[in-house]
């Protein structure tokens, strides 16, 4: 072996830069230690070696990998939440030569589109679908996936999966395999080097399977997703390896590629003359007149007393969505009506984020904030972006020590600290949304403190946020 043999480079069935952001080409959106990454690695390793790069056509789910088409340089289509296999259903029948890939989530393949699976793979579909099992909702903040085990805690399952509540986790990989036309499912994990040269092994071989035109065939993978379930990336992977499997078990449920036959071809295409026909008799069909009446106005509602339009912004990682949790349970803690609506992109770490919080004496009509009465903004982007939607007379909290320039309003009022730098000198920076919150003095601390004790459960970090709370008061002249 010379010194310039090359015994690891990039896949060329990824893009040689990464587009998406003008800055940082060279890297994913994912986090540390996500399983995304490496199983984006294994897929487009088998694509070069099984030479289909040209016929390659990859529909990529909602979810965390929403943007595997920025990564991938094939075919590439986005299709709504679950619609994967339906869709690759339609280019494989359409492009039958093609080498279709359906890539989804636990969320997107286990539960909204736990139906399109299961028709594709009844009715033998040759499509080859990658399903990346972490057992939670990541994108979308941490709810409870079909796949998340027993006692489990999340979003929606705050007190730990119940099979009284919310049911057993969902095994597909089982359910599948007990269909009949299936041709190859397996389940495999990434909880260590082993088992990632097994899934790349298995994700090979699904999609030889489909070269070789013998029918549907699914790997599953048991996937680390360290943000959301709050872990280091070696003991998410851990986790994986040592926990995961012993609710979903590594296995071979199906495998017939060695006596499956080829499907049959797909009948030709109607011809020319045909589709003429056929869009000129659509042309002279008949139609009724639509005939639906007009919406119900939404009724008027009373705006006496309180109410409060408070929009909260910043990069995610900077406790934005928690931030306006907090500002909702602050307010049914104070007996007036709430809500919370979150707006965020796919990345948990970088990626800009708000949500939008109505607290009122009087019913809410909509949770949509246009034009806050304050205006929460955790970095300058966000600043920016908000500034001028805020009401005249409104309350803007900006984290920085002054202003930036173009960001001077003479008709709002402003409250400008180095917020995420004075929670630093208490312990964590992350603290600072709730430094933020104590120098708003929206609302008594007493209120607050109660919202805490409900949505933090580890008393190290309660201690923190209390810390906090008092030190922003303090930054704007209150002391208790």
């Amino acid at each position: 072996m010379s010194d310039f043999d090359v015994l690891h480079q990039k896949a060329k069935a990824f893009y040689s830069n990464y587009d998406r952001k003008s800055e940082l080409q060279h890297q994913t959106h994912y986090c540390p230690g996500c399983g995304h990454g490496i199983v984006h690695k294994l897929i487009a390793k088998a694509i070069d070696e099984l030479g289909v790069q040209n016929r390659t056509v990859l529909v990529s789910p909602v979810g965390c990998s929403v943007f595997a088409y920025y990564y991938f340089d094939v075919g590439n289509v986005q299709v709504a939440h679950g619609r994967a296999p339906a869709a690759a259903t339609g280019i494989k029948r359409a492009l039958p030569e093609s080498i279709v890939i359906s890539y989804q989530g636990d969320g997107d393949l286990a539960a909204i589109g736990s139906a399109e699976i299961l028709h594709a793979a009844n009715r033998g579909e040759p499509i080859t679908v990658f399903f990346i099992n972490n057992a939670i909702y990541g994108m979308t903040g941490g709810q409870m996936a079909p796949t998340t085990p027993l006692g489990e805690k999340s979003t929606t399952s705050p007190f730990g999966r119940s099979i009284w509540n919310e049911g057993y986790p969902l095994h597909i990989s089982e359910v599948l395999s007990s269909l009949e036309a299936p041709v190859y499912i397996e389940r495999v994990a990434l909880g260590n080097n082993k088992m990632i040269q097994g899934a790349a092994k298995a994700i090979k071989k699904a999609l030889d399977t489909q070269a070789k035109g013998l029918g549907f065939s699914l790997i599953e993978v048991l996937s680390p997703c360290p943000t959301i379930w709050k872990m280091q990336p070696q003991d998410a992977q851990k986790w994986v390896e040592e926990e995961l499997t012993k609710v979903y078990p590594l296995a071979v449920f199906r495998d017939k590629t060695k006596e499956a036959q080829p499907r049959p071809a797909p009948k030709p295409a109607p011809s020319l003359e045909t589709v003429r026909d056929l869009i000129a008799a659509g042309k002279h069909a008949q139609s009724s007149p639509p005939t639906d009446a007009p919406p119900t106005a939404f009724p008027s509602r009373g705006r006496k007393g309180a109410d409060l339009r408070i929009k909260v912004a910043g990069f995610g990682g900077q406790g934005v969505l928690m931030l306006g949790q907090v500002l909702a349970e602050a307010g049914l803690e104070a007996g007036l009506e709430v809500s919370w609506l979150p707006s965020y992109g796919p990345e948990m770490r970088s990626g800009t984020s708000n949500c939008h919080v109505r607290i009122a004496s009087h019913e809410i009509d909509s949770p949509l904030v246009s034009k806050p009465s304050v205006l929460m903004a955790l970095n300058e982007p966000s600043l920016h972006k908000f500034l001028n939607a805020v009401e005249p007379g409104g309350l803007v909290l900006y984290n920085g020590t002054e202003l930036p320039e173009g960001a001077d309003r003479k008709d709002v009022n402003y409250i400008v600290q180095p917020f995420t730098a004075m929670a630093d000198k208490l312990g964590d920076a992350r603290a600072g949304n709730i430094v933020m919150l104590g120098a708003a003095g929206l609302f008594e601390p007493s209120a607050i403190d109660s919202a805490l004790r409900r949505l933090v459960k580890t008393e190290r970090w309660l201690e923190l946020d209390r810390r906090a709370l008092q030190a922003g008061r303090e930054c704007i002249g209150v002391n208790s």
